[in-house]
């Protein structure tokens, strides 16, 4: 089933490829006109403002609630029902140490707001808070897709694993554009999108 889309495309495949080429080059605006700086920190309406500008060219439900249950595998993620009071509860969790970021991370994960694009939203939105708070952001690349994944499949249990791959690959270096790129397409292959390279766009 092809999501309905503001480009009309009904290929699953071509859909893929213009979603990636479209929202790397949005994700690479946040950092060279500093879009990402205006947006909140920490909260439900600063992960809608990034997915918005990502993905506002592609679907018309940029930026908003899903109206739908959605899994992957056998994980369910927050049923439509709750979301509302999920997301209110996740704002109002601290974010001072690192571990709590990590843990106000994973239960917006657990949430997954977003019809499509929540991990690749949700990995901006924790770099932005993990500058704020503490002055550091990850440096993707350096994090292997599979243990990514099987990390972030057990966090909802228990956290140890995301929180030692998050930490390891914590850098100072918050402004080097490279480490930026880098990390966008290392966040997008996550997800299985790597046909575009982040700083070609």
């Amino acid at each position: 089933m092809v999501l309905e889309n503001k480009l009309n495309i009904t290929n699953s495949v071509d859909l893929a490829h213009q979603e990636e080429k479209i929202t790397k080059k949005k994700a690479v605006e946040l950092f060279d006109k500093d879009k990402i700086t205006s947006f909140e920190v920490g909260t439900f309406q600063g992960l809608k403002a990034i997915h918005h500008y990502l993905f506002q060219d592609i679907y018309e439900f940029a930026g908003e609630l899903r109206t739908v249950n959605i899994a992957k595998g056998n994980f369910r993620f927050a049923p439509v029902v709750y979301l509302s009071q999920a997301l209110q509860a996740i704002d109002q969790m601290p974010q001072a140490t690192f571990d709590e970021i990590v843990e106000k991370y994973v239960e917006m994960n657990v949430a997954h707001p977003f019809r499509e694009g929540n991990g690749r939203s949700m990995r901006i939105w924790l770099d932005n808070i993990l500058k704020q708070e503490l002055g550091y952001v990850v440096d993707w690349a350096k994090i292997d897709k599979a243990n990514y994944l099987m990390a972030m499949e057990r966090s909802p249990i228990k956290d140890l694993e995301i929180k030692y791959l998050l930490k390891e690959a914590l850098t100072d270096d918050i402004n080097n554009r490279e480490i930026y790129m880098k990390g966008i397409d290392a966040s997008y292959d996550y997800e299985g999108y790597n046909v575009y390279k982040a700083d070609e766009l």
